[in-house]
């Protein structure tokens, strides 16, 4: 098992998530990361996506957040990213942060 991992993701953070200056609610910011999944699975670009959506400061570089071990992001994200295969997208995962979706790149 893989003790690093590289990753891209879009965050969507509603007013009350963790360091949040969003202003949508919970449930906006859940129909909005849906729909940017839904354009994932039908071909999208993600890095494109991370640019025009996330409130990541990572969306500038397409959602790439580098390289990374075990435990050094929240556990949601990490059991999520450090199970997931090479190229692949995940299911929407709720963090304290917001919503996210990743894209697992190495």
């Amino acid at each position: 098992m893989s003790e690093q991992v590289r990753a891209s993701h879009i965050l969507l953070m509603y007013a009350g998530s963790a360091r949040s200056t969003a202003s949508r609610s919970k449930e906006e910011a859940l129909t909005q990361i849906q729909d940017l999944k839904t354009q994932v699975n039908d071909g999208a670009d993600f890095a494109e996506l991370a640019k025009a959506n996330s409130d990541c400061p990572s969306g500038q570089q397409g959602g790439d957040l580098g390289t990374f071990g075990r435990g050094m992001m929240v556990p949601e994200f990490d059991q999520a990213a450090f199970n997931m295969e090479v190229g692949t997208v995940s299911d929407v995962v709720e963090t304290d942060f917001g919503y996210h979706i990743l894209q697992r790149t190495a």
